[in-house]
């Protein structure tokens, strides 16, 4: 293979697309692979998020829509994954498959499926990945991150680049004015809030700032060109999405009409939903010509609404809407200088969602004739000169022993919403707790929203639920409980006075760089040391 070419993947939790930049037109196209892609009518190629393990210890497996047309999403076969991305970086709770004597993760399984998707990719376009971009949902922990990053290692691409989806698909619309724009991400698993800026100006020639992997090393890309910028303003994000209303309707027909739960259960429902996004009433049948049975299903339009309600659909979105919106106004913008809001994922399709969105903005702010492409195809505007201000959506903090609650606690160093590279660091000076203390230790953990709560996912049956957990504390991520000595004492160190004097700050890269002086001997112990890496 001789040519090389740019690609970006929108790695959903219901269907993934694929999109190449075209040197002739300067666009983004959305690539369609014969063999797993799925074409609908009305809606570009989409390759479901499907996986099939045909042999766990040979790597062996059947990826996106040949794993229907071969009829194996079966849902009570071991082998088979669906919606995988939610169980990605959480803790899980139930049953995870031994298959062929290996015990697969959800980690595994998107592994697997990332390195099929890109290996056919290869294949079909016979042409070498000279630069990947692949988006990440905005209220994903560094954990997420850090595994996008290794298995984009494992993968044979130069350049590797992540870009928030909320972020991507605002490029992706092609906004070119300078417009205060809120992009509502609303797919399978999660639905992703972002207020941004676009095209704030031309400025000077200037490296672009984002993140850049080649191979296990991060490094900064100069751009020849003027670049023009985009700034993000607000983040909110919930673990949301399509599958969770498929899972309320199942819910609703097995205490209503009896059914069992199955994954033609979900079918079923499934298709209901979609077809209300067009028309009042929905009915599904199904006739078995084996058993002879039949399955009918009916639902209307208002009484779907109903079922959103009950499980405090709106007000989820409520509280989202609120968090973002707060956000912008401690950055000078209110409501009403936003000018569009811009829909994308399947669930947006949802008639409520837009109803409910206007009793925010004016109809004509709306916009949804992009839900499926506009993310993976503003990945690629990377390429064409975008400089990406971003913020750090989690705080950070260090981990102390807290003598009144007898417990461990954090203090922040560096707070939600602070933008990056910093250019001030963060200083903190720390006294040896006890006598002769030989080294100084710290646990740099990463603090979810304060809103968020955890966030607990586990096994319905053989359906993967997640749901929300609010117990009045922050979920909070520990980063560096391997590497926590951050300096040696010489002399050892004794309580009673400040001994060390720490300096923090993110730089452009996204890794946490801390400066260590003893105040004791005047000697610097270490000096703009990466501590652990948040990207």
């Amino acid at each position: 293979m001789t040519e090389s070419a740019n690609y970006a993947i929108d790695f959903g939790t219901s269907n993934t697309v694929i999109t190449r930049w075209n040197t002739t037109t300067a666009t983004a196209d959305v690539v369609s692979l014969s063999s797993v892609s799925q074409q609908l009518p009305n809606n570009p190629p989409l390759v479901p998020s499907l996986l099939y393990v045909e042999d766990a210890n040979q790597e062996q497996v059947v990826i996106g829509q040949a794993v229907r047309d071969r009829a194996l999403d079966v849902k009570s076969d071991p082998r088979f994954f669906r919606g995988f991305k939610r169980g990605i970086a959480a803790s899980v709770q139930g049953f995870l498959p031994e298959l062929d004597g290996k015990t697969v993760t959800f980690e595994q399984a998107g592994e697997w499926f990332l390195e099929s998707l890109t290996q056919q990719l290869q294949q079909q376009e016979k042409t070498e990945i000279e630069s990947l971009v692949l988006t990440v949902p905005v209220d994903s922990f560094e954990a997420y991150r850090h595994w996008l990053t290794t298995v984009c290692g494992h993968l044979k691409a130069k350049q590797v680049r992540l870009i928030d989806e909320p972020t991507a698909a605002a490029l992706g619309y092609g906004t070119t004015k300078q417009d205060i724009l809120l992009v509502i991400d609303f797919g399978g698993g999660t639905v992703d809030f972002s207020l941004v800026q676009l095209n704030l100006g031309e400025t000077e020639k200037q490296p672009l700032g984002f993140i850049l992997k080649w191979g296990d090393k991060l490094l900064g890309e100069k751009s020849s060109q003027k670049v023009k910028t985009a700034r993000v303003y607000g983040k909110a994000g919930a673990n949301l999405g399509g599958s969770d209303l498929d899972n309320w309707l199942v819910d609703y027909f097995v205490r209503t009409q009896g059914v069992e739960k199955s994954g033609l259960t979900t079918r079923l429902a499934e298709r209901l939903k979609v077809q209300l996004s067009s028309q009042e009433t929905a009915e599904e049948v199904y006739f078995d010509e084996t058993t002879l049975d039949t399955l009918e299903l009916k639902l209307e339009r208002d009484r779907f609404e109903e079922i959103l309600r009950e499980h405090q659909f709106f007000a989820q979105l409520d509280d989202l809407m609120t968090n973002v919106l707060q956000q912008g106004r401690r950055n000078g913008i209110e409501t009403e200088d936003i000018q569009s809001v811009l829909l994308v994922g399947g669930t947006v399709q949802i008639p409520a969602v837009k109803q409910w969105l206007e009793q925010y903005f004016e109809g004509t702010k709306i916009q949804c004739d992009r839900p499926f492409s506009a993310i993976a195809s503003g990945a690629l505007q990377l390429q064409s000169g975008f400089k990406l201000q971003d913020f750090l959506y989690h705080s950070y903090g260090i981990r102390y022993w807290n003598y009144r609650e007898n417990k461990h606690s954090w203090h922040p160093i560096i707070k939600a919403g602070q933008p990056y590279p910093m250019t001030t660091p963060v200083e903190l000076t720390l006294g040896a707790s006890v006598e002769n203390q030989p080294s100084i230790e710290l646990i740099i953990g990463e603090l979810g929203s304060e809103n968020s709560g955890k966030t607990e996912v586990y096994f319905d049956g053989n359906r993967l639920v997640t749901r929300t957990l609010d117990d009045g504390e922050s979920k909070v991520i520990p980063l560096n409980e391997d590497a926590k000595t951050i300096a040696q004492l010489n002399p050892v160190g004794s309580p009673g006075r400040d001994r060390v004097k720490l300096q923090f700050w993110v730089d452009q890269h996204r890794s946490l760089r801390i400066t260590v002086e003893d105040l004791l001997t005047q000697k610097t112990l270490l000096k703009e040391q990466v501590v652990t890496e948040l990207s």
